[in-house]
């Protein structure tokens, strides 16, 4: 117990009992939500894979983005069996390697969700600016490599989980819980988590659809697609449900940097109580997407069956609205070339009138 209590002093957190997991109301609502998560989140998002994979009639560069996301949210739905077991017996059972291990795994899981909705985004503006060109920019094998590289940037990024995280007694209970030497990682860290998994995402996206909008708007075919409906639902979801947690880690952050005061107190009790219940409502934006896809797809249901999640993407994706775009503007140059065949048709008359009269005639000949 020695050990323990010099590490405890020399931490910033308090040595008080206020853990992520001693608020019991909040521990039990955290638990609830997660139930409820795990059961429809984990065979929804396996299925949407399943879906794509065996029943697409081919893989566009839609499907690789949706099996990507869903495998991400699948993923994380997997966790969330520890993390009930963790929020109702309010210590943790599992060892060290567990802490780590499973907190990388949630924020490599979060980061991989908003960078492929952010993804989608960008692949709609390239599909509605540049029609001509989307094969080229985003043929399904850039997409590949693009996205392995996304993993493997979410992988490192994800790496101050495994460096700060820990557990430690505290109080009468053992916590899996976010240790600091100082303030200035605990800052390091959780504004690493606001920056690159809210901040820089939700720009591009909010930059890409401002981008959109305006280009419709500019153009006559203004057809809303029921795609562009979708991705916008999906990415105004996961926006509504991690909000919460970023504006705890803000608090955080601002406890860390705020003197000894009452102030300080305030902020350690806010981000302490309300911990476990904004990451529990985060985790629903994992769950939601298969629930959205459902809607968006229910008139493919009755004629496709368990088909109808691969017909929904093939019918509705992004690269439909790509093909409409290039369609539009082939009837166009279909169109012109209409338009000059007429006109040449038009002048025969007269080239052949003239033509036959500088004709001269050949007599014997000659």
């Amino acid at each position: 117990m020695a050990q323990h209590s010099s590490f405890l002093s020399n931490t910033t957190s308090p040595v008080t009992d206020d853990t992520v997991v001693h608020n019991t109301t909040a521990t039990t609502i955290g638990a609830l939500i997660l139930c409820l998560v795990f059961l429809l989140g984990f065979p929804g998002n396996f299925f949407v894979i399943w879906s794509i994979l065996a029943r697409a009639r081919k893989q566009s560069v839609t499907t690789l983005l949706i099996v990507n996301l869903a495998f991400a949210d699948g993923s994380l739905m997997a966790l969330t069996p520890f993390f009930i077991i963790y929020l109702v017996m309010k210590k943790w059972v599992f060892k060290t390697a567990m802490c780590k291990l499973l907190f990388y795994l949630c924020l490599a899981n979060m980061y991989a969700s908003i960078h492929l909705i952010m993804m989608m985004s960008l692949y709609r503006l390239v599909a509605v600016l540049w029609p001509q060109r989307i094969s080229v920019i985003t043929s399904r094998r850039t997409v590949r490599w693009v996205l392995a590289v996304v993993w493997v940037l979410v992988m490192i990024a994800s790496v101050p989980a495994i460096i700060f995280r820990d557990v430690r007694f505290r109080g009468n209970t053992t916590v899996c819980e976010s240790f600091h030497d100082n303030d200035n990682h605990a800052v390091f860290q959780y504004m690493l988590e606001l920056i690159l998994g809210f901040l820089i995402p939700y720009s591009v996206i909010i930059v890409s659809y401002i981008c959109i909008l305006r280009r419709i708007r500019q153009t006559r075919f203004r057809r809303r697609i029921r795609s562009e409906k979708l991705i916008l639902a999906i990415v105004l979801t996961f926006c509504l449900f991690w909000f919460p947690y970023h504006v705890i880690n803000i608090v955080q952050v601002s406890w860390a940097l705020c003197p000894k005061g009452p102030i300080r107190d305030m902020l350690g009790n806010i981000w302490h109580s309300s911990r476990a219940v904004t990451s529990a409502i985060a985790f629903i934006s994992s769950c939601v997407n298969p629930v959205l896809y459902f809607f968006a797809g229910k008139s493919y249901i009755r004629r496709e069956g368990l088909a109808f999640m691969a017909r929904l993407f093939e019918g509705t994706g992004l690269d439909s609205a790509t093909r409409k775009s290039r369609q539009n503007s082939q009837n166009s140059r279909d169109k012109d070339k209409d338009a000059d065949a007429v006109m040449l048709k038009d002048k025969e008359p007269d080239s052949v009138t003239n033509s036959s009269s500088n004709v001269k005639p050949v007599k014997n000949g000659k």
